[in-house]
């Protein structure tokens, strides 16, 4: 069995993190987990679509964006366009949790989906 590991840049050094996603990229780590908080659904705040297209354009890892944020719906293109390669969003912020899911393949991203425990 396969698996997969995917190191969150969240705990990367935000000061050098080209340098932080080299160092994995020479471990082997092909995929890298983005934490995208907006302090409203959770309440720490992390980076947007701005932040996802300058990683992207340092790497060719696979960036799975955890959406961490309220009315994620509305932004989900701009994560794709971004760089994205999969968009995991929470149950509980969708509104239509079918529809969110296919409107993210339809862009031709994978898609996910996270469920808070409580």
């Amino acid at each position: 069995m396969s698996r997969i590991i995917s190191p969150s840049l969240l705990s990367a050094n935000f000061i050098n993190l080209s340098k932080d996603i080299e160092i994995v990229e020479k471990m082997g780590v092909q995929r890298l987990h983005l934490d995208v908080m907006d302090g409203h659904f959770v309440p720490n705040l992390t980076f947007g679509p701005f932040i996802i297209n300058q990683i992207r354009k340092k790497t060719e890892c696979h960036l799975e964006s955890h959406l961490m944020i309220s009315n994620h719906s509305e932004y989900i293109e701009e994560y794709v366009k971004a760089g994205s390669d999969t968009i995991i969003i929470h149950y509980e912020t969708s509104k239509d949790l079918k529809n969110d899911l296919k409107h993210i393949r339809s862009l031709k991203a994978l898609s996910g989906v996270a469920i808070n425990p409580d």
